[in-house]
């Protein structure tokens, strides 16, 4: 039974694997993988020296980060809120609005937030004026934008792990709430005394697993939103890498950007496993 998943493993994980080499050649598709010419580690030297390469590594620390953070946040203080509401059918309905766009690509997505915010008919600049305030160009300037992709991820993301988070409520023991009651303890100390200290262990599980994805800052996302106004703040690694491979025909300079990015994110994740397995007891075998 697990011959055909093995299969596929390795034909669609392992074998291009080889494509590493590409970052050590001057990579010409003509010449094939062992007709091009070898460089060393020129391809990185290129990269280090690039004018934006600095610029684009802390865009793609920030944003992911910021994701991060935002997404642990919300879904927490979203299911404290579901945990409280007492009818179910409302509480069902609420998780099924909030967990919809989870399903959603960022090609649908991008679409509607490019209406939502357009500078002269989106109904966000419309409210403004409302107020007084002059129209913004959120996709299109570099104060706004980074805001724009941390809000919106948070806004697809934040229902699949509330529903998580909500998991981790129902096994906390009733009782404690029954004594919490009898002590005269409201919503609000109940909530903060025992809900919170039973989500604990998997709010530091989910935290320190999401360490290896510091660098992956969502290339479908910045992809469908993202224009050549807002590189400064916008481009990351992997559009950098798509614009470089794919347009450029850079194969060697691409291939070389990602390889950094996967050692980086290999040592990531190894971190963020051992500090799992410390903190909250989370083995993978």
């Amino acid at each position: 039974m697990l011959i055909p998943g093995v299969i596929i493993v390795l034909i669609y994980s392992y074998l291009p694997m080889v494509g590493i080499l590409f970052a050590f050649q001057k990579f010409i598709p003509v010449q094939g993988l062992f007709g091009s010419k070898w460089v060393g580690f020129d391809n990185f030297r290129y990269v280090l020296q690039m004018p934006d390469v600095w610029q684009v590594l802390w865009n793609t620390f920030y944003i992911a980060t910021m994701k991060i953070i935002a997404g642990q946040i919300v879904p927490i203080t979203v299911a404290l809120l579901l945990n409280e509401m007492k009818r179910a059918f409302v509480k069902r309905g609420v998780q099924t609005l909030i967990y919809l766009p989870h399903f959603l690509s960022w090609v649908i997505l991008g679409a509607i937030i490019a209406d939502i915010l357009s500078p002269s008919e989106g109904i966000v600049n419309q409210m403004l004026q409302a107020f007084g305030i002059d129209p913004v160009f959120f996709l299109g300037s570099n104060k706004w934008f980074p805001s724009v992709l941390i809000i919106s991820d948070v806004w697809k993301e934040f229902g699949f792990s509330t529903i998580v988070y909500l998991a981790a409520i129902t096994s906390i023991n009733p009782s404690l709430y029954e004594a919490a009651i009898v002590d005269g303890a409201n919503y609000t100390r109940q909530a903060w005394h025992i809900t919170l200290p039973g989500m604990v262990p998997i709010i530091i599980l989910l935290a320190t697993l999401s360490l290896g994805s510091v660098l992956n800052a969502g290339f479908d996302q910045v992809f469908n939103l993202y224009s050549p106004t807002v590189y400064q703040s916008g481009d990351i690694l992997d559009t950098l890498i798509y614009r470089i491979g794919l347009i450029d025909a850079q194969f060697g300079v691409a291939t070389a950007i990602g390889l950094f990015k996967s050692v980086v994110s290999l040592v990531l994740i190894s971190i963020s496993y051992i500090l799992a397995y410390r903190i909250a007891n989370y083995r993978i075998f």
